[in-house]
């Protein structure tokens, strides 16, 4: 930023919505063909996927696979397109996690339905379970984000039963 802009003597950036996160610009900025309420949308969905895979610290193939096809199919991107989404929503996970999880979750609770919160919330599993086990950092992860997003725990406690079986707790490791 320009001092001059600092200041507010220059030029400044297109303004943006102030409940708009940096981490939502950012990734709907790349989606420049998408209507810009759309994008938004995807950039805060794609985020929170990646703050649950991000959850234990690793986010591996199985993961960043079935981020990518929970965004495609959202969004009905290309494969390309979803995979910058994706890209681009997990370094921010990785890179600003707990300073932007909780605005960028709040921000999707505003600009979605309940229903669309359900879909995440279902997606939010589903890419934890990818690699075959639900370890209790994502699992509480997943809970936390529930209650961001307006849901009980016992609604999110119906969901995670129907994962019982890769949640690690009940794996016997």
């Amino acid at each position: 930023m320009s001092l001059l802009r600092f200041l507010g003597l220059g030029s400044s950036p297109a303004r943006r919505d102030a409940r708009e996160s940096e981490t939502v610009h950012r990734i709907a900025s790349q989606l420049e063909r998408l209507d810009p309420q759309q994008a938004k949308y995807l950039a805060a969905f794609a985020y929170v996927l990646a703050r649950v895979a991000n959850a234990d610290l690793v986010i591996d193939e199985t993961e960043t696979a079935a981020m990518e096809a929970a965004v495609q199919n959202i969004a009905h991107l290309s494969e390309a397109e979803a995979s910058l989404v994706v890209q681009i929503a997990q370094s921010q996970a990785k890179n600003l996690g707990g300073t932007q999880d909780y605005v960028v979750t709040r921000q999707f609770r505003q600009i979605s339905t309940r229903e669309q919160r359900g879909e995440l919330l279902q997606c939010l599993y589903a890419v934890a379970a990818a690699d075959g086990s639900i370890r209790s950092e994502e699992s509480a992860e997943i809970v936390k984000i529930a209650e961001e997003l307006g849901f009980t725990r016992a609604e999110a406690n119906s969901l995670r039963g129907q994962y019982k079986d890769k949640l690690t707790e009940f794996q016997g490791r």
